[in-house]
């Protein structure tokens, strides 16, 4: 072990700061986030195509529900299969692998004969779907500093809003003029340009520490720090919290270690409640429940398209402020709000308001401000808190169940919807989904600790020694910790209730 430290202090004795090491690093996380706008636009685009899919294949409702829901089922198995891939070979070489499944998984689905084959082809392309939500958080937050973590993972958020608007953009747009299979297979370019940029992107320094040494570790950060001073007290830190990690402590089996219980318990929780809370829903069925309601074909898709705009606009604040704000008080403020949205969504489907009526705006304010209320704070923070939990030797394969249980949860909740609207009615499934969203709110108050400020390794420390939870009335957040293991100054983050 010393003899690895030795080689680093030298390798970072000698090593050249790149002079757009601020550019590189941002440029690298802008990249990998464009895996979430090919999840965000593969996944969205259905909202707009579903319509000609259900005339040419003359669809019952329940093959509507396994066309949407199929791509659901291939992010399950995408996020477990992954994590082996990503320790293995690492974070960058997953993400390409990735994207090479975007690319064929977007070009069959265009080239479908028939339902049975479209659902098996979304079913390959939900593969890359839940592969991306895995591996690409990881490597940001592994890439990133502490200062600015929180900003760069939740780009993934934001790539996310801008696929969705731009798939709603598209079946608004351009559905007569294209149909609906070159509206699925442009997804195929994005794909192929992240593939290709991937190869001149640093390594994750974190997986290169654990894979390849300190000195490999160096040689990435390097690209991505601005100082030497920067890199010697991260690379310290990463050899510090890798040495003597016991095999006990890796992949699936740290995961039941009782230390790292509460980290499992914070991140699977933020994950369900993430899509169970019905925003998913909401964008898949948007144009399908407002056309039930009352609402013109052109008029759905718009309103539609106006919920990707305040997806997209609110995924961008919570992403410029989720540092300074934090990730636990962001979804204690706009939790409720969408509490009471759906309260009142649910209050105005059950009236059945007359089209062009009062009443009929009222439902598309209501949803639009639980969109704007649900899109800024749980959703926000629900990926990020995946990448940033858990020690990395048990990384990997924490992240893969935490994008699991995303994707399981969405499964859930979209497989189910149009059956939940023909048991309890429209307005009975938004106030099943209130119910949800306040139990979200009373989960983060009790079982997340704010993270803002804390480095991977405070978190990993904290959850070591016991502290990794919110302490009610006082002050929630994770601390800092000096070299000798000292608590230090309480990390710079921002209060939270």
């Amino acid at each position: 072990m010393q003899a690895e430290r030795n080689k680093a202090q030298e390798a970072i004795a000698n090593v050249e700061i790149s002079p757009h090491a601020h550019r590189v690093l941002w440029i690298a996380a802008i990249v990998a986030a464009i895996c979430g706008g090919l999840y965000g636009y593969d996944t969205g685009i259905i909202s707009g195509a579903l319509l000609l899919i259900t005339k040419d294949f003359h669809l019952t409702s329940g093959q509507e529900e396994m066309v949407t829901s199929a791509i659901l089922v291939g992010a399950v198995v995408g996020a477990l299969c992954v994590s082996w891939l990503s320790e293995k070979f690492g974070r960058r070489n997953s993400v390409m692998v990735v994207t090479g499944v975007f690319v064929v998984g977007a070009v069959a689905c265009s080239r479908a004969p028939d339902v049975t084959t479209l659902i098996i082809a979304r079913v390959f392309l939900g593969l890359a779907v839940g592969g991306a939500t895995q591996v690409v958080p990881t490597y940001i937050s592994e890439l990133a500093p502490a200062s600015k973590r929180g900003n760069l993972v939740t780009m993934f958020n934001v790539a996310i809003g801008v696929g969705i608007f731009l798939a709603n953009l598209v079946g608004f747009t351009m559905r007569d003029a294209w149909g609906w299979r070159p509206m699925i297979s442009v997804a195929a370019l994005p794909a192929a340009f992240v593939f290709v940029c991937m190869f001149f992107l640093p390594k994750s320094p974190r997986w290169a520490a654990e894979n390849e040494g300190l000195a490999s570790a160096v040689e990435h950060l390097s690209r991505v720090r601005t100082s030497r001073k920067a890199i010697r007290r991260e690379i310290r830190e990463i050899h510090e919290n890798a040495s003597g990690i016991d095999d006990d402590e890796r992949g699936w089996k740290g995961l039941m270690l009782p230390w790292a219980r509460p980290a499992v318990i914070a991140a699977l929780g933020i994950a369900f409640f993430t899509q169970a809370g019905g925003l998913e829903m909401m964008i898949y069925y948007a144009p399908t429940f407002l056309s039930d309601a009352g609402f013109g074909s052109s008029a759905a898709l718009l309103a539609s398209l106006g919920i990707s705009i305040v997806y997209l606009v609110m995924t961008l604040l919570g992403c410029i402020f989720v540092d300074r704000i934090g990730r636990r008080r962001l979804v204690l403020i706009m939790g409720p709000g969408s509490v009471l949205s759906l309260i009142g969504l649910g209050i105005m489907f059950a009236i059945h308001p007359d089209k062009g009526s009062v009443g009929s705006w009222a439902i598309i304010a209501f949803l639009l401000l639980f969109m704007m209320f649900n899109a800024g704070g749980i959703q926000v923070v629900g990926w990020l808190l995946g990448a940033e939990l858990f020690p990395l030797p048990m990384r990997a394969a924490a992240t893969s169940v935490h994008a699991a249980m995303l994707w399981g949860a969405d499964l859930l909740v979209t497989s189910t919807a149009l059956t939940l609207v023909q048991i309890v009615t429209l307005g009975g499934t938004m106030w099943i989904y209130a119910g949800v969203n306040l139990a979200s709110v009373l989960f983060v108050y009790f079982f997340v600790p704010e993270t803002a400020g804390a480095t991977l390794e405070d978190i990993e420390i904290a959850l070591r020694r016991g502290e990794f939870k919110p302490r009610v009335g006082q002050d929630p957040r994770i601390r800092s910790y000096d070299d000798e293991g000292d608590e230090e100054e309480t990390a710079q983050a921002p209060s939270a209730a």
